[in-house]
């Protein structure tokens, strides 16, 4: 290949998901030497939109847990069979949060001083059934689909980056006034990402909002900038899944022009 041709352009998709096409969003993002445009931003995503888009993307990130605590997995199966676990014969907290927290949650917990959702015990459940089903039909389209984010899908936490990235999330979520000054912040520190029309739509939508940051974080793994597991829990990370949190700053995400 000549190292004079022109490199192409590269395509990263961040989804925040719903447990139903309503209050999900799709971004796609472009990204060229020294800049990057973001291409389409849509509301109320099917499925089937999010699997077409897989195929013509260079990665596709999904903000919602890809699956289960191991432990939890089991202990549900062993409650189905009677078998009743005694390492919760007095109550310990400790061993019901194995059941609540996948191993990845617990790097997060160690990275950004938060816990996020479990996806056994809180709301995330609805849409972690989702998302296990969009897998199934994104693997049957011929995507790879890695849960420990190796192949064409990673599993991305927009607010998580948001704060590696340095910016104050408080409030952006229910505020539109507060989520308009994060935008502005945002394009401060990436003044080579353009919003094209899709501006007002990601200070009126949360949900349009956090699939922007779901893009650009998508990007941090694609460049291989971002958290992965460990050897020792990769066997664990592929049936759990294992979020990709942004290791270096918003510049980091664009080649230079």
């Amino acid at each position: 290949m000549n190292a004079d041709a022109p490199r192409m352009p590269v395509i990263t998709a961040g989804v925040d998901l719903a447990a139903e096409p309503k209050g999900t969003a799709l971004a796609v993002i472009e990204w060229m030497p020294g800049s990057a445009v973001l291409r389409a931003l849509r509301l109320g995503v099917a499925d089937e939109a999010i699997v077409l888009v897989a195929a013509r993307c260079d990665k596709l990130g999904i903000d919602c847990a890809l699956g289960w605590p191991d432990d939890f997995v089991a202990f549900v199966a062993g409650h189905a069979a009677h078998d009743v676990l005694a390492a919760d014969a007095d109550g310990a907290m400790a061993w019901r949060r194995t059941l609540a927290y996948r191993a990845t949650d617990r790097e997060v917990r160690e990275v950004t001083g938060r816990w996020p959702l479990s996806v056994s015990t809180d709301r995330l459940g609805l849409t972690a059934m989702r998302c296990a089903g969009l897998l199934e039909r994104l693997r049957a389209s011929g995507i790879d689909v890695d849960r420990a984010g190796a192949g064409r899908i990673a599993e991305v936490y927009p607010a998580a980056s948001l704060r590696l990235w340095g910016f104050t999330t408080a409030g952006y979520r229910t505020e539109p006034a507060r989520r308009a000054e994060l935008v502005v912040a945002v394009q401060g520190e990436a003044p080579w990402l353009d919003l094209a029309e899709f501006e007002p739509l990601m200070r009126a939508s949360t949900d349009a909002f956090d699939a922007v940051i779901a893009a650009l974080a998508t990007r941090a793994a694609a460049l291989g900038r971002s958290t992965v597991a460990p050897l020792r829990m990769l066997e664990q990370a592929h049936r759990e899944g294992w979020v990709a949190l942004p290791t270096g700053s918003l510049a980091d995400l664009i080649d230079p022009a």
